[in-house]
């Protein structure tokens, strides 16, 4: 197959009808995928703390430290978190916060030790963000502070943080975090070191066609460059609560053909991701059914705990019996899976 470049991604995803791009992302979703498994993770989100000071207009979840909502979590609250987590046979944790200003690498490690000299269980945690803040407040590189969380216990990183990998509306909404290059420098030193990684996108704020574009040609090079990256999460922003909304009213979720056209264009372009995951979080489990056949074979997380979107005004819930049954009655085989998309059970 012939790799399709930006200019042909942009008129694709502007002209083609969702017909199109639908039946070329299942093709190769078959291609990819031919056993028609569709697998699910079973894990927790677990915020250690809503604290942040990037302030992003976009979200609803951060507070700032004086804040009555406020909260760092205490380990005890952690511990009944995770308990709770691996009773439901969870195998993973997707363990993020905000960019506290007082935490520095010591707590990080605490936390982590903590949690692996208790408990078995995989550590998706703490996303470039989180990272880049620290090595700065540390003075240290990224690669020394991805060492030091990698000795303590921390398994793989999530692809938080990325929203939209153009500086341009970055600017706009998120001035104060990280840069497109930061994030991708520090996903790039993580890969260099043999830790895996998910990559994610946000789209539906402000941002454009050209900016969806170059968030996934961004990612497809340091694929090529890497190949540390195990799956792509493209999800939709939720404008309720955030301060982005206030600033444009007449901003609105995107829809599901919106949100289907971007899924299937993902599939198309990103040919050296084997995964692409949907997301009924934002989207709801009967289009998340959908994206199965619009290049997705993987249904994400049953995700025991959110906390992120919900700030946002959505909260969709789903059990891991309804997502079994979603897989299975659009035609696919059911099989939870873990971290690195290894098959645990079959249903």
């Amino acid at each position: 197959m012939v790799r399709v470049n930006r200019k042909q991604a942009l008129q694709m995803i502007k002209e083609a009808s969702i017909y199109e791009l639908g039946r070329e992302a299942d093709n190769i979703r078959e291609s990819l995928h031919p056993e028609g498994i569709v697998t699910f993770v079973v894990d927790r989100n677990i915020n250690y703390t809503n604290i942040c000071i990037n302030r992003c207009k976009f979200c609803a979840f951060w507070r700032p430290k004086e804040h009555k909502e406020a909260y760092v979590i205490p380990h005890k609250e952690l511990a009944k978190k995770i308990e709770e987590t691996i009773q439901k046979g969870g195998t993973q944790i997707l363990l993020q916060g905000g960019v506290h200003p007082e935490l520095g690498l010591n707590f990080y490690v605490d936390i982590l030790r903590f949690i692996k000299d208790n408990f078995r269980i995989h550590v998706h945690g703490f996303s470039p963000p989180e990272i880049s803040f620290l090595a700065k407040k540390e003075g240290l590189s990224v690669k020394d502070v991805l060492l030091k969380l990698k000795e303590a216990g921390l398994d793989s990183i999530p692809g938080g943080g990325a929203e939209i990998l153009s500086d341009r509306v970055r600017k706009i909404q998120s001035p104060n975090k990280i840069s497109s290059a930061e994030w991708l420098g520090v996903m790039r030193e993580a890969h260099r070191l043999g830790m895996k990684t998910s990559a994610t996108m946000m789209f539906g704020s402000i941002d454009t066609e050209e900016d969806i574009i170059e968030h996934l040609d961004s990612i497809r090079s340091l694929q090529d460059e890497t190949g540390g990256f195990t799956a792509f999460i493209p999800w939709s922003f939720q404008p309720w609560n955030t301060e982005l909304k206030k600033e444009n009213p007449e901003l609105m979720p995107a829809g599901a053909v919106k949100y289907l056209r971007v899924l299937a264009l993902s599939r198309i372009y990103l040919d050296n991701f084997k995964n692409i995951q949907v997301s009924w979080v934002t989207q709801g489990i009967k289009i998340a059914q959908v994206g199965l056949r619009f290049g997705a074979n993987d249904f994400g997380s049953t995700m025991l705990e959110e906390n992120v979107v919900r700030a946002a005004g959505v909260s969709y819930r789903v059990t891991m019996e309804e997502i079994i049954e979603a897989i299975r009655s659009a035609g696919f085989r059911p099989a939870q899976r873990d971290t690195y998309y290894n098959v645990l059970r079959m249903f």
